[in-house]
């Protein structure tokens, strides 16, 4: 999806990697000082600098499970307003990931652990980002 330049200004991205019916998931350190402390989060996180929502997004995805994601892994890019007022806006992806890539995956330093979850159970998990389970949920009806 090009960027126009009302889409310049963004605070982040994610991407929702699927492999069949997972989806790459992480469970966020129990840290009070962070947003979201031991939820299920997906890959992505804050843009640094220039950087495009793409990638933002390949640079978290290596940084978080030592992953290159190439841009025709993904299907789908949306920009999304800012969760609350005052919140940057920020994109929301959706991707494919190989059984192989899966196997190479190096988590990082950044959360507890990591799951290959089932998509239907991120969606209803209780201790998911309720606005990123809206949003996969919203574009795999589509």
């Amino acid at each position: 999806m090009p960027q126009t330049t009302e889409h310049q200004y963004f605070g982040g991205a994610k991407i929702a990697l699927l492999c069949g019916d997972k989806l790459l998931t992480y469970q966020r350190d129990d840290n009070a000082n962070i947003p979201w402390p031991g939820c299920w989060d997906l890959p992505g996180g804050g843009r640094e600098g220039d950087e495009t929502p793409l990638q933002c997004v390949q640079r978290e995805t290596q940084e978080e499970f030592g992953l290159q994601i190439d841009a025709q892994q993904v299907s789908c890019q949306q920009y999304y307003d800012g969760i609350l007022a005052g919140y940057p806006p920020t994109w929301f992806m959706l991707g494919e990931i190989t059984p192989e890539e899966i196997a190479a995956i190096r988590f990082g330093d950044e959360g507890q652990r990591w799951q290959m979850m089932c998509i239907d159970t991120f969606i209803h998990h209780p201790q998911g980002i309720s606005h990123l389970q809206q949003r996969l949920a919203w574009h795999l009806r589509r």
